[in-house]
Order: C-alpha cells, then structure tokens, then sequence
C-alpha cells in the first residue's frame, strides 16, 4: 500500500523540482543581466567623463593658438586686455598690412630669410650628423668611447652659458650680422641630439652587411652611401624635421647676431610690431605669427608619419 500511495506523487515532485530550477536559473540569469547592465552603465559613466575630460584638455590647448587666429582678424584696440574670441569688426586688414612689411623691409624677406636658415640648417645637420654617426657606430678609431661620452656630455651644457664665449669670438671674425654663426655650428655636427639619435639608429643595424661590402671592395665612402644612408631614411627624415622646426622658431641666436632688419627671420620681425615708445601694431603682429606657422604646420603634418618610425624603429625597415 506504500508504494501504491508513493508512486503516484513521483511525477508532482519531478515537476515540483524543474519548476523550482528553473525559477532558480531564471533568477540567476536576471542577476546576470543586472550586473551586465550596471557594469555597461559604469562603463558608459567612465566613458563620458573621459571623453569631457579630454574635450576640456583640449580646450585649454587649442585655446592660445584660436586666441590667436581670431585676434589676427581683430582691430589692434580690441586685442590687448580681451580674451573673448569673437568680435563683430572681424577683417583681413592685419594680414595686408603684416604683408607689406615693416621697417621698409617686405614680409617676403623675413620668410626668405626663414627659409634659407631653416633649409640651410637641415642640409648641415643632416650631412654632418649622419657622417660622424657612421664614425661613432662603424669605424674603429682610438678614443671613439672617449669622443663620443664627450659629444653626449655637451647635452647637458646650457646654450646660455656659451654665449658670450661664442659672441665674442664670432665678433672677432667679422661674422656678426651674417647668417655664419647661426649655420656653421650645423654643418660641424655640434648638434649632439642629432648624432646620438642616428648612432643609435646605425648601431641597430646588422654589421653584416658592411663584411658583404668590404668583401665586395667597397670602402667606407661606398658603404655610407650605398648602404647606410638608404637605410637610415626614418633617422634622416626625423633629424629633417627637428631641424627644420627648431630653425625655424629660433629667436634667441638671430637676436644675438643679426642686427640689420633686412636678415631678420620671422621670429624677430614680429618683435617690429611692438614698440614700447610709440604705437604698437598687435593685430599686424597676430597676422604675421599666424602666417608664420602655417608652414611649420604644414611641414609636421606632411612628415609627422617619420617621427616615430625615426625614433621608434628598431632594426631594419623594409
């Protein structure tokens, strides 16, 4: 009689139990589901205040150089003392007149002068740099670890404390207001950045293929040029590039050495426009630096790709 009264309730408990499973399953999947939502709603917090973080950063960035376009549309009385953007007497008056020069010498001069120092100093430095870099990394010669702990040493010597040594003895030479002592320097590789960027480079390179050079009788002028240079392309663009920039907004060695307004670059020409004696033209001044880094710009965009293969590659580069 047990098993009569037993038998019958088997099926009820069975699905007793599926039912209480599957609510178990249920709810474990619902809590599931509520901690995937609460996870993608923290996530979504995160992303939001990051991205306004950054749109703050770059804000606060991208802020002078926006000052300073608008301002060079500007009337010079609504510059100094404002810092709102907009202005409802906007024009391009500045730019014509930051064009037809200042001190009796047309804007085209100063960038003349802009882009001879700027491509002057690229040819320098890069024939001088990748020269002694092939030295440092390829050739034997007593005293190479001594020359070149030197060479890295002068990195850490400020520009300002050879300034007057500099001066005076390019005074004595004749070579004040000329373009020589803001070159020379360059061509002489005393641009220890550029020579340790492509020493480390060069030593990067496997020395094998110099040994298959040497046994085909080339000799060290032949490797350089055959070999080294095409493979050094990264290090040379980006040594290009730095040296370009870096010449380009040079102020402080053609303040020191050029005295005639008629070598003037551009970074001194802008300081023309600001007389502290008589009428100051600060939206001339706002032109000519806005037309002043457009070929910077120009230039670090269309090369800016070969600033980290430069720094970054590491061995050869197909």
């Amino acid at each position: 009689m047990t098993d009569h009264a037993v038998t019958p309730n088997l099926p009820a408990q069975a699905a007793g139990t599926t039912m209480l499973l599957e609510e178990q399953t249920g709810g474990r999947r619902a809590d599931a589901h509520r901690r995937r939502a609460a996870a993608r709603r923290r996530r979504g917090v995160r992303s939001v205040g990051f991205h306004l973080l950054l749109a703050a950063l770059t804000v606060v960035v991208l802020y002078p150089a926006a000052w300073m376009a608008m301002s060079s549309l500007k009337p010079s009385s609504e510059i100094i003392g404002n810092v709102t953007l907009w202005s409802d007497r906007l024009s391009l008056d500045n730019f014509a007149t930051a064009m037809s020069g200042i001190g009796g010498v047309s804007f085209w001069t100063f960038f003349a002068n802009s882009t001879f120092l700027a491509v002057m100093s690229v040819i320098g430095v890069v024939a001088s740099a990748a020269v002694s870099a092939y030295a440092f990394a390829r050739i034997e010669f007593p005293g190479r670890g001594l020359f070149f702990a030197i060479m890295i040493g002068t990195l850490l010597l400020p520009f300002h404390v050879v300034i007057i040594p500099q001066y005076i003895m390019f005074n004595t030479f004749g070579l004040v207001n000329t373009f020589v002592p803001l070159l020379i320097g360059k061509f002489l590789a005393a641009e220890a950045f550029f020579v340790f960027l492509m020493v480390q480079f060069m030593r990067n390179l496997p020395r094998e293929l110099d040994e298959a050079a040497r046994i085909d009788g080339c000799g060290h002028l032949r490797i350089f040029r055959s070999i080294m240079l095409p493979l050094m392309r990264p290090a040379v663009i980006t040594s290009s590039i730095f040296a370009f920039i870096w010449s380009w907004n040079d102020f402080l060695g053609p303040l020191l050495y050029l005295k005639r307004p008629d070598l003037y670059p551009l970074p001194i020409a802008l300081r023309l426009y600001v007389d502290q004696t008589s009428v100051s033209d600060y939206g001339a001044q706002m032109a000519m630096a806005v037309l002043a880094l457009l070929p910077v710009m120009l230039f670090f965009i269309l090369f800016q790709r070969y600033i980290v293969d430069g720094v970054a590659t590491q061995g050869l580069k197909g």
